[in-house]
Order: C-alpha cells, then sequence, then structure tokens
C-alpha cells in the first residue's frame, strides 16, 4: 500500500540532506519530486495543487531550529499538510440514537460493500459489545442476498432474510421493525450496486434514506480505482448526504491516491480501510497515522494496538518468562506464536506498519506468513508426539518421514521447519542475555522467506 509514494518521498528527503537551509531554489525542486509523487500515486490534480501551494507557503517560512535538518523540516510540513488533507483527526461511527441505529451502506457494485458491511457488524460486536443485524435491499444480483448471509454469519452476526421478488423499501421496512422489536443495537442495510452510476440506482436509494432515516450514511469505494473513485464519491456524495466513507483494497496494488483524494474532494471523513479478504481486514481511519506511513514512519501505535487485540495476554506473559530464562522454548511455543502471528494478520501486516528502515526486511518476508504457509508449518507440527515437540532433538531420520508422511510433505519440509526453530531458540537465547540487536539479526532466519 503505497510504496511507490513513499519511497518516492523517501528519495526527495535524502537529497535535502546536507542543505545548509530552505530556500526558494531548493524547496522548488523538492516539491517537484512530491507533486511527481503525488501524480503517480493517482491524487486527483486539483488535489495535488492545492497540497503543494499550501506546503510550499509554510515551507518558506519554516524555521531550520535546533537538531532539524532542512529535509526534516520539511517532512515536517509535509506530514502535517498530509493529515490535514486526509481529514485531521480521526472520526468514528456515529451511534448517538434511539436504538437500533441504522447504517446505510452505499457504493458501485464490486467496491467490497457486502463484505465491508460483515466487516464493520463483526467490528461493531467485538469492540463495542453491539447487537449487530444486517439486511440486503439488493434484489437486482442473484447472489446478493446470499453472499450477505454467508458473510454474516462467518462474522457472528444476525441476518434478515429477503427475496429478490421483494421491493427494497418492503424490505427494509420489514428488517427496521424487526430491529426494533427485538432490541437490536444497529442495523446494516446494504443497498444495491451498480456498474456504473445510473438514476435508477440513486432514485432507490434516495428513497431508502428517506425512509429509514440513517444515523449513517457510508459510501465504500475501491481504492484501486484511483481517480474514478474520488468521482463516483462525488457524485454519490452530491446524490445522499453521506457521512463518511471507507476504502477497501488499500492493500492491493493500488497506488493510494483515492485516500489523499476522497476527503478533500467530498468533505466527508474517511471512517474506516478495508485491508485484506478476511473479516478481520478492517482498520479505523486515522489520518496522522497514515501520513506517518506514507513518510514512511511506520505506525508502531497500531501495531501494538493489534497486538493487544490479537495475542492472549496470559501466554504472553508466559511466552516473556521463557525470554528471560532462555530455557524452555520448544515446538508448542513455536506452534503457539505462529499461531497468535496469524491473529494479528500476518507478518507482513505487522512489518507493514513498520518504520522504512524496516522495508527490506519486509521484502524478504515476501507473503511468508500466507495462510498457506502457516497451514504447513502448523501441520507438521501437529503430526509430532507431544514427546518430539517437548525435545525436538529427538526427532531424527524415521521420525522425520513418518511425521513428513503423517503431514503430507517432504522431508525436507520438516528440516526446514527444524532449522527455523533452531535459529528462533538461539534467538530467544540471544534476547535473555540483553542482545536486542543479535535479535533483530536472528529475526532473519526466523520464519519461512526471512532469509
Amino acid at each position: 500500500m503505497l510504496d511507490n509514494l513513499t519511497q518516492r518521498l523517501g528519495r526527495v528527503v535524502k537529497t535535502m540532506r546536507g542543505q545548509a537551509r530552505l530556500t526558494d531554489e531548493n524547496i522548488s525542486d523538492m516539491l517537484r519530486e512530491v507533486r511527481m509523487a503525488l501524480l503517480e500515486a493517482d491524487v486527483a490534480l486539483p488535489v495535488v495543487k492545492d497540497f503543494i501551494t499550501k506546503v510550499k507557503e509554510k515551507a518558506l517560512g519554516q524555521e531550520v531550529i535546533g537538531s532539524l535538518s532542512p529535509g526534516q523540516a520539511l517532512v515536517g510540513v509535509v506530514h502535517r499538510e498530509l493529515i490535514d488533507l486526509m481529514g485531521g483527526a480521526s472520526v468514528g461511527l456515529n451511534l448517538a440514537t434511539q436504538p437500533p441505529a441504522v447504517i446505510l451502506m452505499s457504493g458501485l457494485q464490486g467496491a467490497g460493500k457486502t463484505t465491508t458491511t460483515a466487516k464493520l457488524g463483526k467490528w461493531l460486536k467485538e469492540r463495542q459489545k453491539k447487537k449487530v443485524l444486517t439486511v440486503s435491499c439488493d434484489v437486482y444480483r442473484p447472489a446478493a442476498i446470499e453472499q450477505l448471509k454467508a458473510v454474516s454469519a462467518q462474522a457472528g452476526i444476525d441476518f434478515f432474510p429477503s427475496t429478490g421478488e421483494q421491493k427494497p423499501a418492503d424490505i427494509a421496512a420489514a428488517a427496521l421493525d424487526h430491529a426494533k422489536r427485538h432490541f437490536y443495537d444497529v442495523i446494516f442495510v446494504d443497498t444495491a450496486g451498480r456498474l456504473a452510476i445510473d438514476e435508477a440506482m440513486m432514485t432507490e436509494i434516495k428513497d431508502l434514506h428517506a425512509l429509514l432515516k440513517p444515523i449513517e450514511t457510508l459510501f465504500v469505494v475501491d481504492a484501486m480505482l484511483g481517480q474514478d473513485a474520488v468521482n463516483t464519491a462525488k457524485a454519490f456524495n452530491d446524490a445522499l448526504p453521506l457521512s463518511g466513507i471507507i476504502l477497501t483494497k488499500l492493500d492491493g496494488d493500488s497506488r493510494g491516491g483515492a485516500a489523499l483524494s476522497v476527503r478533500h474532494v467530498t468533505g466527508k471523513p474517511i471512517k474506516f480501510a478495508g485491508v485484506g479478504e478476511k473479516l478481520t481486514g478492517l482498520e479505523e481511519f486515522h489520518p496522522e497515522r497514515m501520513a506517518s506511513r506514507i513518510l514512511g514512519m511506520g505506525d508502531i501505535l497500531g501495531l501494538v494496538e493489534e497486538a493487544q487485540r490479537g495475542v492472549d495476554q496470559d501466554k504472553a506473559q508466559e511466552f516473556v518468562k521463557k525470554m528471560k530464562s532462555g530455557k524452555g522454548f520448544d515446538l508448542h511455543d513455536f506452534k503457539e506464536q505462529i499461531g497468535q502471528m496469524k491473529n494479528m494478520g500476518g507478518l507482513g501486516a505487522m512489518l507493514d506498519k513498520l518504520p522504512a528502515q524496516f522495508g527490506a526486511m519486509a521484502q524478504k518476508a515476501g507473503g511468508a506468513m500466507e495462510d498457506k504457509s502457516v497451514r504447513r508449518l502448523e501441520g507438521i507440527i501437529n503430526s509430532m508426539t507431544p514427546q518430539e515437540r517437548s525435545k525436538p532433538e529427538i526427532i531424527k531420520a524415521n521420525r522425520k518421514r513418518r511425521i513428513a508422511t503423517g503431514a503430507g510433505v517432504s522431508v525436507q519440509e520438516v528440516n526446514r521447519l527444524l532449522n527455523q526453530f533452531e535459529q528462533t531458540q538461539k534467538m530467544m537465547k540471544q534476547f535473555s542475555k540483553g542482545g536486542m540487536q543479535k535479535m533483530m539479526r536472528g529475526m532473519k532466519g526466523m520464519l519461512p522467506g526471512m532469509r
């Protein structure tokens, strides 16, 4: 996500090193690079022009004080303007109304609206303990209703049935009545999408809005659409009183321009960002954190929050004790750590939030902890006896062949896992002796792909 923009802006900062002060000339040189980086990221041209103008005005009046170099001073200005461009402060969901709070989901077909509805419902259920109901008013796409039913079940939230023969307004009215009678906190209404904006769709969603009087009207947009995402968002914003935007597929091959443009063009806050296909792949959108990630500063706070949610605290404390003692780390623990990392979205998701200096490590990891790789590692460990997991040193040739057969892999795969475990064990011992730098070097061999 936004990798190209991050790399380009990183190069801009490097070119400023050694400059004694900020001048018209070197600011212009840097801003030319910033402009190109933003345009390459598919940021809308009017947004780029406005952004560059503001940065130039503030950079020229910027005093380079203390230990700040001109490059650092300009990055500070760019950072503040990026935050402002994306909305300043984070804006959460507004549920301050008499239950059930109605959330109307809008957007084009293929933007990920239905999956996002389930993601958001799961997020509210788990984070805010809300009783959530979903309903589909998409009577035009045969699989739409079944899709919402399926993803709602996966998310552990309730679904109100509807059929393609019903009218959207009738479905919505019946679902709202059901939500009131059964004391739901929140009801999500998934509306019909089209491949392009048309008058019939807009009329229908306006009627639904008038009927339901939603507390939140969210527009779901595919970040990979680039400039088209901005135009689509503007069209919906002109037709509906949108309250917020959810960007999907920010983890894809998107150049990320939509994230920087859509708030500026619509004036509506980006509330969430979809990352990944899994129902846990939804993040609250924090402009300050996103600006830091774009400039290669990372999002350590976001990483800590993910760790707190994805890691069993009791098991983590037990693991820390083993790390400090340097003893007792076995294949049971190794499997446990793989599972904990999987709960946090995998190694790639973690490294994406680290500062840019860890970029090389992220590239080496190269999707190492994808589901397939994780399942293979877990399968190998599951094929071992409890004694073998506790004492890996007893696993010799005959045992390796049995384990490989049981896991459906080659003996080489078993050897690879045992080598990775040994390197991880060494890293634990280094950490117990206070060798943090040794530990980071040791991580190169800890997991598949990190060699």
